[in-house]
């Protein structure tokens, strides 16, 4: 490291230690498991129970693309608020879904207390074919039931089925427009990617917050495939920090930790304050990173 680069990261960790964790708020994602999963549901609640020492401002669990998924979403959602008391917001796609199967799905979160839903279209099941929903329907759909808060999906480096960048953005002001109180973004790893992308936002009339979406490197592998698959770029010093490490796990673990950390402290010199983290049902790097970066006051409560 350089002596200019050294002073840089003293200065980034100075300006951390001054927020001290209080101004940050921290989201959490999870998934549920699937039929007969037990070791993955076990892994589930005891990462939701750890992270909720965190006191986040929601945890999301994601939607999947069948029925018994989508139940067990469903059933894990009210389980949450329940045994924890946290503000839970499922996810909600449109795809696969009638209007007044989403409508009745909307109406029996409202009637049990759930006032934050994520709304998506969801993946298509076959390539190519045209969607009977978008997002920004399901948002109007969404605001017919009610008063909901309401998240969308953004997407810095443009969604693998956007014609363009631009047609992308429009797509995303159309779901602010239609009633979304904010925006997650898929993950990145480039910080740049992200502040351009804000900015762009502003340019075209986007005013709510976009919050960056991070995923901790657990796996590198892992996390190539699903960088291939979101069309997110992974920068070629990422490569080079774990080459040789297939094997070494833990290793790995601390390598993406740091940089998870050092993405928040750059993001955080730019005036954000929120952060999504993608956990992957596990709890300890994100408990990790969050206690560097201040957030762990109420880890003993």
């Amino acid at each position: 490291m350089s002596f200019f680069h050294a002073i840089q990261h003293e200065v980034l960790n100075q300006r951390l230690c001054e927020l001290d964790g209080q101004q940050l708020n921290i989201s959490f994602e999870f998934f549920p498991p699937r039929f007969n999963e037990h070791k993955i549901e076990e892994s589930l609640w005891h990462s939701i129970y750890r992270l909720s020492k965190l006191k986040p401002k929601f945890v999301s669990v994601t939607y999947g693309a069948n029925a018994g998924e989508r139940d067990r979403t469903h059933n894990i959602i009210k389980d949450i608020k329940k045994r924890t008391g946290l503000e839970v917001a499922p996810h909600l796609t449109c795809i696969n879904a009638t209007r007044d199967k989403l409508l009745n799905i909307a109406s029996n979160y409202w009637e049990n207390g759930i006032r934050h839903i994520i709304a998506l279209r969801g993946d298509l099941p076959v390539k190519g074919c045209k969607p009977k929903m978008y997002g920004s329907d399901l948002v109007k759909l969404l605001k017919e039931v009610g008063n909901f808060d309401i998240s969308v999906a953004a997407y810095p480096e443009v969604h693998p089925e956007a014609k363009s960048a631009q047609a992308d953005l429009i797509n995303l002001k159309h779901k602010i427009d239609a009633g979304a109180n904010r925006a997650i973004t898929q993950f990145f790893f480039d910080v740049e990617n992200y502040l351009r992308f804000r900015d762009r936002c502003v340019l075209i009339g986007i005013e709510v917050e976009i919050v960056p979406g991070i995923l901790p490197i657990l796996n590198f592998k892992q996390a190539q495939k699903f960088a291939t698959m979101n069309n997110v770029r992974m920068p070629n010093w990422i490569h080079t920090m774990f080459q040789g490490l297939d094997n070494d796990l833990e290793t790995c673990k601390m390598i993406g930790a740091n940089i998870a950390i050092d993405m928040v402290k750059l993001l955080s010199c730019e005036g954000v304050k929120d952060f999504h983290f993608y956990t992957l049902n596990h709890a300890d790097m994100s408990i990790a990173i969050c206690h560097t970066l201040g957030i762990r006051a109420q880890l003993a409560a």
